[in-house]
């Protein structure tokens, strides 16, 4: 069965190079000119949403929280994204982003892992590539191999590991694991990532696990 995919772009052209794409990955896709026109064929659930950043009327930041309140996924897909408008679009709910130009197999690659999170069921563990966190008894493993953490390294790379990939802000991590009141301490959040990553990184100097997003933020590699 192909899933359905809404394109949200004010380019007629871009929409059509999006359905091309998509349609050779074996989706379908919903087509919308604006952020409200998007609004309509967002009723009818599709699995995911990619958005352009600069639309008429309703703006792809505004349409973004929206869309992922009633649980459809976001890629952004928007020319010439800086550090900012990126950081802003992840804290906003959007899961990837893509600047245009863009390459279609990326486009899908990047699609699926975004649609592959999106429908994963839990069993109380939350898995991503070689790690496995089970919160209920406060465990965390590395190929199956128990890991000696701190209440905070384990606060955070849960948070990683239940990211599955994808990119999370400096400012979202030091929400989740140290509070509210310490979003813009990222002196914080770069201890405990080298701390961390002394425990899991086979060289942490040259880390291929915990991967720097440099000015957004953090992600786990693996999946």
């Amino acid at each position: 069965m192909r899933r359905l995919v809404l394109v949200v772009d004010d380019e007629a052209a871009i929409r059509r190079l999006l359905v091309a794409v998509l349609d050779r990955g074996g989706y379908d896709a919903l087509e919308a000119a604006s952020g409200r026109e998007a609004l309509a064929p967002a009723r009818r659930k599709p699995a995911a949403a990619i958005v352009d950043l600069r639309l008429p009327d309703l703006d792809g930041m505004e349409l973004i929280p929206r869309l992922a309140a009633d649980g459809i996924p976001v890629l952004v897909l928007s020319a010439e994204l800086d550090t900012a408008e990126k950081v802003a679009a992840l804290d906003l709910g959007a899961e990837d982003y893509l600047t245009k130009p863009f390459d279609g197999d990326e486009l899908l690659a990047r699609l699926r892992v975004l649609l592959r999170r999106a429908g994963e069921t839990s069993d109380g563990i939350c898995r991503h590539g070689p790690f496995a966190i089970d919160a209920a008894h406060h465990r965390a493993l590395h190929d199956g191999t128990l890991l000696s953490l701190t209440p905070r390294e384990f606060a955070l790379l849960a948070a990683l590991v239940d990211g599955r990939g994808r990119v999370l802000t400096h400012a979202a991590l030091l929400e989740r694991v140290w509070g509210p009141a310490h979003r813009d301490d990222l002196d914080y959040l770069r201890v405990a990532i080298r701390a961390l990553r002394r425990k899991i990184e086979p060289e942490p100097s040259s880390p291929r696990l915990i991967l720097n997003e440099p000015g957004i933020g953090y992600r786990l590699a693996g999946g």
